[in-house]
């Protein structure tokens, strides 16, 4: 591919599966020409009102701080911020497994150089407005059923993909290239399989 790629990328930071699709983005950006622009979506918001487990409610009642924080970085400090402020917080949930979220926020912050304070935007709605319409932008090009990533190839929205390792060099590029040619037909929707593993990230 020699044309740059417009690719939208939403995500949760809490979400391992987001965070397995977005180091397999940065390792794309690497052998192809993209260009991404990194947009926040919620998990919290996505299961306001569902029936859930309990463990599931209590993780869901838990995630606004990262994503609430993230859109207040942005709002106050440009929207370049977003994209190390989520891999400084997915290092610690997902690499260090760091279970205090409170201590992600806080760590992350200090981490790219942002304002402490900014961790307070984590137990208000001040900024709940703009995290909603974030998400509300993904979401609404693929349909309630999914969760996170979303990604848009070009313009073209899909959930996922998927993926539970990461791949690097030309294995990266030629994953993408498969995304962005089914993209670009019109009437391709969905592939599915079960998922038989979660995850898993080398360090």
């Amino acid at each position: 591919m020699s044309e740059t790629t417009a690719v939208d990328f939403w995500f949760d930071p809490i979400c391992p599966f987001a965070w397995a699709t977005s180091r397999w983005i940065l390792e794309v950006e690497k052998v192809r020409p993209i260009r991404v622009k990194w947009n926040v979506m919620s998990l919290s918001v996505l299961n306001e009102g569902r029936d859930l487990p309990e463990d599931y409610r209590k993780s869901m009642d838990n995630g606004w701080g990262p994503v609430r924080v993230i859109i207040a970085a942005a709002r106050k400090h440009g929207e370049d911020v977003v994209a190390d402020l989520y891999t400084a917080m997915g290092e610690l949930l997902h690499y260090e497994k760091v279970a205090d979220r409170s201590d992600v926020i806080r760590r992350a912050l200090e981490t790219v150089g942002l304002p402490a304070e900014l961790a307070a935007a984590a137990d208000s709605d001040e900024f709940d407005d703009a995290l909603r319409a974030s998400h509300a932008t993904g979401i609404e090009q693929v349909g309630q059923d999914v969760g996170t990533p979303i990604l848009a190839f070009n313009g073209t929205a899909f959930f996922g993909p998927v993926i539970t390792r990461v791949p690097s060099g030309e294995q990266a590029g030629e994953l993408f290239d498969a995304s962005v040619k089914l993209a670009s037909f019109p009437y391709f929707f969905e592939i599915k399989r079960t998922r038989t593993e979660s995850p898993t990230f080398d360090v």
